[in-house]
């Protein structure tokens, strides 16, 4: 199988078919804003997982780099539909796309 390289405009019809969003930059650059509805894996602790065995993938980091050796790796352990996402979460929010920040608790509540 080979990764499909797809546009932004494309992940909603992947998120249609129930694909997990990873984004697998640091948690420190995922909480200066992340695509709606994306999961934190760092590239470094990116590993196939019976959840994500069962679904699509669509990686995706800043500007597209690392989401490619991410998807380089997850088809070495059996899984067979990704997509990467070219341009990243930059490339995302070039085209005026919403990103989500994480909430924080700053204890104040």
């Amino acid at each position: 199988m080979t990764v499909q390289d797809i546009f932004p405009a494309e992940v909603s019809l992947w998120l249609r078919r129930g694909a997990w969003l990873i984004d697998v930059r640091e948690p420190a650059e995922y909480a200066g804003g992340h695509l709606p509805g994306a999961v934190n894996i760092p590239l470094a602790e990116l590993k196939l997982t019976p959840a994500l065995s069962r679904a699509p993938v669509v990686l995706v980091c800043a500007s597209g780099s690392r989401s490619a050796q991410a998807a380089a790796l997850l088809p070495e352990t059996g899984h067979s539909d990704i997509a990467h996402l070219l341009g990243g979460t930059i490339g995302w929010m070039q085209e005026g796309r919403a990103v989500e920040f994480p909430e924080v608790d700053d204890g104040q509540r």
